[in-house]
């Protein structure tokens, strides 16, 4: 399958390329683990009151939150807003707001992600709860990218 370069000049793929090199770089998972947690330090802050029940990620150990936005353009694209009380799934939103964010919904739904998290190694050296969690969210962004496809985004 190919992935096509999209309007911002990047296709998924080489996003998850990036992320897996930026990862490679890391000698253990002691300090991968590190580098999630910095990525989750620096998502963009969500606002407290988008922080509701209907916003809350289900099957998430941890509270997580995810809203999205469509932002105009030609095509549409959406953005996320996301924030967890814990430190590694703030940084794994942060690896999924890379992939996916400023992606058109056609976009996010044919990504292979199950693929890069395979490729990042995150099955192999997250809890089972985390990683229940990670498809979790990922279930989350798929279906908020289904209902804006659905509307036309």
């Amino acid at each position: 399958m190919t992935d096509p370069t999209t309007a911002d000049g990047t296709s998924i793929d080489s996003r998850i390329e990036e992320l897996i090199g930026n990862f490679s770089f890391l000698d253990d998972w002691e300090d991968r683990f590190r580098y999630l947690i910095d990525l989750g330090r620096k998502l963009e802050p969500m606002d407290e009151a988008l922080k509701t029940e209907e916003t809350k990620v289900r099957g998430c150990t941890s509270q997580v939150w995810i809203v999205d936005e469509v932002r105009p353009g030609s095509p549409p694209t959406l953005h996320f807003i996301a924030d967890s009380d814990a430190h590694i799934v703030k940084g794994l939103i942060a690896v999924l707001m890379e992939i996916y964010d400023g992606r058109t919904p056609e976009e996010i739904l044919a990504a292979d992600i199950k693929g890069a998290i395979g490729k990042l190694g995150f099955e192999q050296h997250l809890s089972p709860n985390r990683a229940n969690g990670l498809f979790s969210m990922v279930e989350r962004i798929r279906a908020l990218a289904a209902k804006e496809a659905a509307a036309g985004a």
